[in-house]
């Protein structure tokens, strides 16, 4: 079969099954990842995620240990948090989400005991399917950091790219995924940022693709940061990826038209069409009506993904594989793709 014009994907995370939580082991994560990777491929999902089920961490819920998975086996980071550290982190600015810092920077920064082309590996004998490796960027790291040593974001950003880079220079997944939703919000950071996030995407030559989420935040379905597209643009023209993975159906399509002209046209776009911070199912047609809107604003061919505007691991399961189905169908309606996602329902809706 052909590749459509249009591919769908899913943005990183998905919900962790109960029993995996209930009777963790080596073998119930590769099972339940097996689980995750035929949910996406029944639906006909066209690039499979292995649904980060191995970061989830129980003492850390709002973040789904995206934070804690990457930080705490690195050298450098002090994971120990003190009660004058959570003191000293409530005085810093623009970490109020957070009650404590994630690590405290003690020395300089290296990639530790952090292992991710073991959880590459384990991903890919569980699918033959073409697969996308996500990964938390190192702005959003450091925004979650308390620093002691380098005592300047920008630094600390880099050195923890170049942490990143060690890793990721080792996996080669159809497309890599680097996940930013701090910068959003702070849009005066974006030069030191985008240095910072270039350092993985550059060292990441395995990938045959390369992709930057950017979103608003869902903690407990709410946003984080605010801010507006239009913002960024400086940002995302300055990185060195393919394609750009963005939260639209929360939001609305209005402000894709800054992208027709202010977004460069080596840089595909991604746009999310189904809203992860709502239980309610999309239709197929609504969908496909989404798609429709954004294509309007954007101009014909630069829509190059659709997807969740963020990751599903705080939706119910139920919810999540409908919402995954349905992207599918609906992008099938919008391409006039008949296919197997159309003709049958793989869960039973």
């Amino acid at each position: 079969m052909s590749t459509p014009s249009i591919r769908t994907t899913v943005v990183g995370s998905y919900p962790v099954p109960d029993w995996l939580m209930a009777s963790p082991s080596q073998q119930g994560l590769i099972d339940a990842t097996r689980v995750v990777f035929k949910t996406q491929e029944m639906a006909g999902v066209d690039v499979v995620v292995d649904g980060e089920l191995y970061r989830w961490d129980v003492n850390h819920p709002d973040t789904n240990g995206m934070i804690e998975y990457f930080i705490r086996p690195m050298e450098g980071i002090r994971s120990e948090i003190t009660r004058s550290d959570i003191v000293e982190f409530s005085q810093i600015e623009g970490m109020g989400f957070r009650v404590e810092p994630a690590g405290v920077v003690d020395g300089p920064v290296d990639e530790g005991t952090l292992n991710i082309p073991r959880d590459y590996a384990r991903a890919r004998r569980c699918t033959d399917h073409p697969l996308k490796f996500t990964l938390t960027g190192p702005h959003m790291l450091c925004k979650t950091l308390m620093d002691h040593h380098y005592r300047s974001r920008p630094e600390l950003a880099a050195a923890l790219g170049r942490a990143l880079a060690k890793q990721v220079a080792d996996i080669n997944p159809e497309v890599i995924q680097i996940d930013e939703a701090n910068i959003t919000g702070h849009p005066e950071e974006s030069e030191w940022a985008a240095k910072a996030i270039n350092l993985v995407l550059d060292a990441a030559t395995g990938a045959k693709e390369k992709g930057v989420h950017l979103c608003f935040g869902n903690y407990g379905g709410q946003n984080i940061q605010k801010g507006h597209w239009d913002q960024l643009l400086s940002l995302m023209n300055r990185l060195h990826c393919d394609h750009v993975v963005l939260e639209f159906a929360f939001r609305g399509y209005d402000e894709l038209k800054f992208f027709r002209d202010g977004l460069d046209p080596r840089i595909g776009l991604g746009i999310g069409v189904v809203d992860v911070k709502v239980n309610t199912v999309e239709s197929p047609e609504v969908i496909a009506k989404r798609i429709e809107a954004a294509t309007a604003n954007v101009g014909p061919d630069r829509i190059r993904w659709v997807h969740p505007d963020c990751g599903f691991w705080m939706n119910k399961r139920s919810v999540a594989d409908r919402k995954i189905a349905n992207l599918v169908k609906g992008r099938d309606l919008f391409l006039g793709i008949q296919s197997e996602s159309t003709a049958t329902d793989p869960m039973g809706a």
